[in-house]
């Protein structure tokens, strides 16, 4: 409700007080048998009864330009009522100071102008009531003139003081509820960033109640989120008690704290956080302050750090690679001249060496040249489609030629009619990492190596199982990091080369422990986007994809 509301129904409310009291007043003359007229009676009777029947129906509009009959209703009526009085002096009563009333109506209500009015009307009545009062013998004119003016020059006063507070009150209540609006956007603004913080905010005063958590503090708290809500206490968790000491040192030295502690929260695993608390003084006093808390996982700031080290290495070692590329080629072209000079089994033993470990060099610089490659601006991820089964036969086939495998390889090809969204070089590539990390692993038994594809509900799937030995978990979290390998003679860039690939065309990699018959072993399989399926085939249909004919 606005403040013109408010002050509109408490005069509402004066006015009915007033003609109440006037009511009474008139009743209680009349019967103890003082001099009182009828007309003073019905007067006050029927000023009670419209102003009842304003406060009931009327509702509170600001006074427009126009001509408003509900001002009349109410500020008219008052003048007319106290003027009735006023001419009729029922019981020898002053009613001269009840038009202030109407005067206050007007310039609280109303515009100056309507103020100045109604006390220019009411100065009007009062001196034609002394004028007339003095035609009828009752006193001088002179005294009864002065005294209507000193009055009507009093309402012009109130009218004028009254007007100017009112308009200051409106000012005031539009800049109140202009600073209460950006407040409210700026709490709101404060909280969405507070709700999507990586980093953990814990708000907790000084008798240690949590004011406010967001959900990545309860994420490392291990505080539900159906669970908990804030306010609750700090200690009545006994996991949390690290977190009590640090916020009894912040409100007893008034100084931020840093420390690394280790929690273990209910049945989750042990946390390493990095707690740093701020103290927000309140300046009101110490009971009102209150400590702000940031927790960040140790964990996840190591990857972090680690993540930006291996770029910076990959950067550092795209650029060396580069350098050693020429230079490599020399040696290579310069070891093979000598060779085929050479005649001793012993001195050709040596340029064999040299040759093995230049082509190893060679490689390893493709590999660091091809993560700069995968990086860079490669074909819109829809422009280039390819039938999966196709390329894979024709790629899995070249790959087996060159490495001798034989027996070791099998295929299971189960999409036979389905295109996936992929480059044929770029898969090309992503088959042959899996394939030479599997041949790596896996055992001389037959069909150790199985390359298969399949068609789910929304993507087709292609994966490379080996019959290798199960990776360690400290493996398993690290595989598709750069430079990450369990063996001492890779460049660990292969899995990473193929993560890239797969989210450039919108594809994901992964891996997982499987076991394929009574054989158990690691698969790395790729969820691929579909492009079309052939129509007639047996393969189910994707939804908003194209049938080809």
């Amino acid at each position: 409700m606005g403040s013109f509301q408010r002050i509109w129904r408490v005069s509402m409310a004066a006015r009915i007080a007033i003609a109440s009291v006037l009511a009474s007043l008139q009743i209680v003359i009349f019967a103890i048998g003082g001099s009182t007229s009828r007309l003073a009676l019905l007067v006050c009777s029927i000023y009670l009864v419209a102003t009842i029947a304003v406060r009931i129906w009327a509702q509170p509009r600001p006074p427009a330009s126009s001509f408003d009959a509900q001002w009349v209703l109410t500020i008219g009526v008052d003048v007319l009522a106290f003027s009735l009085l006023e001419y009729q002096q029922a019981g020898g009563i002053n009613y001269a100071p009840l038009f202030t009333l109407p005067v206050l109506l007007a310039s609280v209500l109303g515009p100056i102008l309507l103020a100045f009015g109604t006390a220019a009307a009411v100065t009007l009545l009062l001196l034609t009531n002394a004028w007339l009062n003095s035609l009828s013998g009752f006193g001088e004119l002179n005294p009864r003139l002065l005294q209507a003016g000193l009055s009507g020059s009093g309402f012009f006063l109130v009218a004028l003081l009254a007007n100017q507070l009112a308009i200051r009150l409106a000012l005031q209540e539009l800049q109140s509820k202009a600073s209460q609006t950006a407040a409210r956007m700026q709490t709101l603004v404060s909280d969405l960033v507070i709700e999507t913080l990586a980093e953990g905010v814990l708000v907790v005063d000084v008798q240690g109640v949590v004011r406010s958590l967001n959900p990545s503090c309860r994420k490392l708290l291990g505080v539900p989120d159906t669970g908990q809500n804030a306010p609750f206490l700090l200690a009545k968790n006994a996991a949390w008690l690290p977190l009590t000491d640090l916020m009894s040192r912040t409100f007893s030295t008034l100084a931020p704290q840093r420390a690394n502690v280790t929690l273990q929260v209910f049945d989750s695993p042990t946390k390493q956080l990095r707690i740093r608390t701020r103290l927000a003084l309140s300046g009101t006093g110490s009971q009102d302050n209150l400590c702000v808390m940031f927790l960040q996982d140790l964990r996840e700031m190591e990857a972090r750090v680690r993540t930006e080290k291996m770029a910076a290495m990959g950067r550092m070692s795209a650029a060396v690679a580069h350098e050693i590329r020429n230079p490599l080629a020399a040696i290579s072209q310069a070891n093979a001249l000598l060779e085929e000079d050479l005649h001793e089994p012993a001195h050709r033993q040596l340029t064999t060496m040299v040759r093995q470990n230049a082509q190893r060099l060679a490689k390893i610089v493709d590999e660091v040249l091809n993560v700069s490659r995968v990086q860079e601006q490669l074909p819109s991820p829809e422009s280039s489609s390819l039938m999966l089964d196709d390329t894979v036969l024709r790629v899995t086939g070249d790959w087996a030629t060159q490495n001798a495998v034989g027996h070791r390889l099998q295929v299971q090809m189960r999409a036979p009619a389905a295109a996936v969204w992929f480059d044929a070089d770029h898969l090309r590539r992503l088959l042959i990492n899996l394939l030479d990390n599997a041949l790596r692993y896996a055992s001389q038994s037959p069909q150790a190596i199985e390359v298969s594809t399949d068609v789910l509900t929304t993507h087709v799937r292609l994966a490379v199982f080996s019959d290798g030995l199960p990776l360690e978990k400290s493996v398993q979290t690290h595989l598709f990091e750069p430079f990450f390998s369990s063996e001492s003679r890779s460049s660990g860039l292969g899995l990473y080369i193929c993560r890239e690939l797969c989210e450039r065309y919108g594809a994901q990699i992964d891996y997982q422990r499987t076991t394929r018959g009574d054989v158990q072993g690691n698969e790395f399989f790729v969820l691929l986007k579909p492009a079309f399926v052939l129509r007639g085939s047996d393969a189910p249909l994707f939804d908003n994809l194209l049938t080809i004919c």
